[in-house]
């Protein structure tokens, strides 16, 4: 299966990720719950952006993960930048700055 960038879906432990560096993220995070870095993984967490009250579009972030200290981080696996994924994430940082959102590129 492929999406609109010619990313190939991946299946893993029951749920198909978007790209294969999604799900290859996903098992590394899995890795890091089992050595007990990490206590939750919530993947395609919905962040909402509204802007004074206006509804502008929802952001689904790759991996929303709750780390063993309670800290958060919000975890963006990306190979290719959009337009619309600069926007996104430029109004998510601006949105939420108390929020650690994380870039993981990993083509470079």
């Amino acid at each position: 299966m492929k999406n609109k960038y010619n990313a190939k879906k991946f299946f893993y432990n029951g749920r198909w990720y978007d790209s294969i560096m999604e799900g290859n993220y996903a098992i590394k995070l899995d890795w890091r719950k089992k050595a007990g870095e990490i206590i939750e993984i919530i993947p395609q967490y919905k962040i909402s952006l509204d802007v004074e009250g206006v509804h502008i579009c929802n952001y689904f972030i790759d991996f929303k993960i709750t780390l063993a200290d309670g800290a958060v981080e919000y975890i963006e696996v990306k190979g290719c930048r959009t337009a619309a994924f600069n926007i996104k994430w430029k109004l998510a940082n601006a949105l939420y700055p108390k929020y650690n959102f994380v870039l993981v590129n990993l083509l470079k």
